[in-house]
């Protein structure tokens, strides 16, 4: 590993790509003092997370509506598809509310809570 300098603190977060597995890898990390992170499925180190929105807004928006006649129209579509995704699409792991209506409630909850205490 090219030596960068300090080191103190530092850690690679990874995407459970197989090299990240791998013993040697880890041991080389170590050597360098760096902690190796591997996040869990569904939270912020989680690639496939990503990936599957990715894959949905490019079957739903890119390929289905092209081809484009300028990054213009691109861009409104990438807004008009992330307003609906956050504020009309229901999804029902969490009752069958919005994303957006979902957290409001969420963070009204939690303020109550901070309230009562």
């Amino acid at each position: 590993m090219h030596d960068r300098g300090n080191r103190d603190g530092l850690i690679h977060h990874s995407d459970r790509g197989c090299q990240y597995l791998s013993i040697r890898y880890s041991e080389r990390l170590a050597e360098c003092g760096i902690c190796p992170s591997v996040g869990s499925s569904g939270d912020s180190y989680d690639n496939a997370l990503a990936e599957s929105i990715i894959s949905l807004f490019k079957t739903e928006i890119i390929r289905r509506r092209g081809p484009w006649n300028s990054i213009e129209a691109v861009e409104y579509a990438v807004l008009q598809w992330v307003d609906w995704f956050n504020h009309r699409r229901l999804l029902e792991p969490i009752g069958d509310v919005p994303p957006a209506k979902f957290e409001q409630a969420y963070y009204r909850q939690w303020e109550a809570q901070a309230s009562a205490a």
